[in-house]
């Protein structure tokens, strides 16, 4: 998928230089960035609530039938 990104002038030259040391397209540089940064990030988000109940441990129907008696 093709998408339309404002860089500025000193990060793009830039881009362009480590492509050129690198032998790879400014493209290939960003996919590779953005799969860096979304690897980081979303193995963060998902630890975070993976097992998040584990240290108060809640019976499961008692806990739906309270947070259903409020409707």
């Amino acid at each position: 998928m093709r998408t339309l990104v404002d860089i500025g002038e000193a990060e793009l030259a830039a881009l362009d230089r480590l492509a050129k040391e690198d032998k790879v397209s400014r493209a290939s540089l960003i996919r590779v960035a953005i799969g860096d940064y979304l690897a980081r990030n979303v193995k963060d988000r998902q630890s975070a609530a993976f097992g998040l109940w584990k240290r108060d441990p809640v019976d499961g129907l008692k806990f739906q039938d309270e947070i259903r008696s409020e409707w």
